[in-house]
Parts: structure tokens; sequence; C-alpha cells
């Protein structure tokens, strides 16, 4: 479909970055109802918003912000220039509750997974319309490798420096890391990002970077990084083509990553990530993508009705997952793909061991440092010293 610039674009600060997707779209002064995502979600969302919006003699438009959504979206809505709703993860929820950017929703919760409720939930009322699980898992090229199931980290690598592969594992870190990529093994080595409290919610003046495990963590991730199983060099532009390429035994990745490797061809299987020998299991992050009603929406009954609508039914969500493959939350789209794509399914399993990054405002302290941190103790940098010092940075952010 023909992309056309957005000219409104320019009052909130986002320049060329967005753009609306779907022909002869409306401007935002004709659209009854405006939706904002990243490119691959309005991909995924085009179609099944038009068959909405025709269903219900409506005009609605998404659009594409390339960079920066949740900062821009947060700035335009103050602005009273934004969209109606917002295509965001759970981890979003604290901070644009916080800046009074979304509004509570009233959805009806049946049939649709109670974890991913919880995880766009805040202060006891529930801020998305949750759509999609995310979580990562172990892909295994059968060709290069004769371990599909490692049992442990130690087990993967000894397996992957015995095949051909040119690298063991094909697990994004990049210059400037990443955190969320990195998670089962920081969690495996003893690392927490914050304590909870006695009633669960967190406690952010326990930052657990730069405790006794965030340090264990970072030498075991240290180690890896000195044998070589851990790269700089391999990042979240290259990671995927390499793994796809044939280069890597072992990829670290979640659904998203489905497509590609089934169009390279690969004899692959997907099994969960291993922790490390003697100490805590992987516990990879839950993600939950979710739709949000801004506060100052110029529609918010149709606003609302859309995130209705949205998990009414599996009209919507079905035609997103045909183009953009992701766990579903709603038990009947679930049991629909469990026979239609089984793979894509297994992801479901692996999510019972996995846990919902924070949605609490402070989380926005903690990506950055942790992720530089992991970057640099891959690259050689001392794991003490680098880990206390991003603890601390995350601490200084919080208080």
């Amino acid at each position: 479909m023909k992309r056309i610039a957005v000219i409104a674009a320019a009052a909130v600060g986002l320049g060329a970055g967005l753009t609306a997707c779907g022909g002869q779209s409306p401007n935002r002064g004709e659209a009854d109802l405006v939706i904002w995502a990243d490119a691959i979600r309005t991909g995924a969302l085009e179609a099944p918003l038009k068959a909405w919006a025709e269903k219900n003699g409506l005009t609605a438009v998404v659009q594409t912000v390339a960079t920066d959504l949740q900062s821009n979206f947060v700035t335009a809505n103050e602005a009273k220039n934004g969209p109606d709703v917002v295509i965001g993860a759970q981890d979003w929820t604290g901070k644009l509750v916080q800046n009074s950017a979304i509004v509570p929703i009233q959805i009806s919760a049946e049939g649709v997974s109670q974890a991913a409720i919880d995880a766009v939930s805040y202060g006891g009322q529930t801020y998305g319309a949750p759509y999609a699980i995310e979580t990562l898992g172990l892909f295994v090229n059968n060709a290069l490798t004769d371990n599909a199931a490692p049992a442990t980290i130690e087990d993967m690598v000894a397996a992957g420096q015995a095949g051909s592969a040119e690298n063991v594992l094909c697990l994004q870190v990049g210059e400037s890391g990443d955190a969320y990529h990195m998670q089962p093994l920081f969690t495996s080595g003893g690392g927490y990002i914050f304590g909870t409290n006695a009633d669960g919610s967190f406690n952010t003046a326990d930052v657990g970077v730069g405790s006794a495990g965030g340090i264990e963590a970072a030498k075991k991730i240290g180690e890896l990084g000195a044998e070589g199983v851990l790269k700089n060099s391999i990042n979240g532009d290259n990671s995927l083509q390499l793994f796809n390429d044939g280069k890597c035994a072992y990829l670290v990745s979640g659904p998203w990553a489905l497509a590609g490797i089934r169009e390279a061809g690969l004899d692959f299987t997907l099994s969960p990530i291993p922790g490390f020998a003697g100490l805590d299991p992987a516990e990879p992050p839950l993600g939950v993508q979710a739709f949000f009603v801004a506060s100052n929406a110029k529609s918010p009954a149709f606003a609302q009705q859309f995130v209705n609508d949205l998990l009414a039914d599996t009209t919507i969500t079905r035609a997103m997952n045909n183009s953009d493959a992701r766990v579903p939350t709603q038990d009947a789209l679930a049991e629909q793909l469990k026979a239609s794509d089984p793979i894509l399914m297994q992801f479901l399993d692996l999510a019972q061991s996995a846990k919902a990054m924070p949605n609490i405002p402070a989380m926005e302290a903690v990506w950055s440092p942790l992720g530089q941190a992991e970057a640099a103790v891959v690259g050689g940098a001392d794991p003490a010293s680098t880990f206390e010092a991003a603890g601390k940075e995350i601490a200084s952010s919080v208080q």
C-alpha cells in the first residue's frame, strides 16, 4: 500500500519518522479513529482495522512511528495532537500512567490470559487490551549441532564448539547491549532487576544489578564473552541473518524470528533456554503487546469501542497473527494455532517459565545501564565494578 507523509507530524516533533498507511487514508482531522504503532504492527493491523472500520461505518487509520514511539506518544498526547490509541509493551504501563497519558479501559477478560491482563494493570486498574504474548526461546540449527535441547549453557557451548558452526550462539549484544535478550542469562546467574515487597509489589530501593547475584551473573556473562560465545559484533541488525545463513549453531530469539528461519529452509528445533550448571534456571522475559487508549484521545468513544471489540472475538487478532505471528492472549485463538502452527505455540509453553518485566515507571532507568554493563563485560570489562556502577546509576535514577 502507498505510504504518505503525515503533515501534522512536524507539529509534535516526529518529522519524517511518522507515516500513515492504508492508501488514501484519512488524515488526523478526517479519521474517526487514529492508532499509532511501530512498523511491524502497522503492517499487521492495516487490513483488519480497515475491515473493522467499514463494518462500523467509521474511518480509521494506523500510523507508523518509526522511532521512540513511547516518548513521542507521551509528547503528542500532552500537546493534544496525538492518536486515540497506541500499541506498546506492558512495561510502558507505569510510565504512561505516571504521565497521565492513558486511561483505564473496559474490556471483557473472559477467555484471555490472566497473566497478560495483570501485566497491563496498574494500581488495581486495567489500562491495556493485551493481544499477544512474547518470550524468548533457543532456536537450534540441527545441521550444526547434535544437541537440540541442551540441559545447561555449558552443554550448549560444548555442543556448539564440537560442531562446524562459525559461532556457537547468536544472542544480540552489540556495543550498547540488549538487556532484554540477555535476561535469561542474567537471571540464571542470580541477577534480578528489582526486589519485591511483602505484598508482591516491586521495591525500587532494592536494585539487583549490583547485588551479589547480579555480579555473579556478570562474571558468568564475562566468561562467555572471553570464550567467544557472546560477541559485541553480534547485534540486533545481524543476529537473525547470521543464524539463517548457517553461521550460528544456536539462536536466542522470539516468535518474530520464525518467518525468516522458515524462509531460509533450516532444519531447526525450538527448545527452552538453558541455565548455567549449578545455578538458577534461566528465566526469559515475558512481554505483552497491548492497545492503550490515550487520555487526550479526540475520539475516546471509538477508541474504547475498538479495544473492546479487539478481544470480543478473534476476528482482528487472527488477521493480525496471519501477518505477524505471535502467541495470542485469547484461549480460542491459541487453540486454533496449536493445530495450524504448533511450533509458534511452543512459545506458549516457554512462557510458563518466563516472568513479566516490571511495568513500573522505574523500568525506564534500567534498560540502558544494564544493557551497557552487559555489553562492556562481554567486551572484557571487570564484571564487579561494571555492574556495581550500573546498579548505582539505576538506583540514583529511581530515587
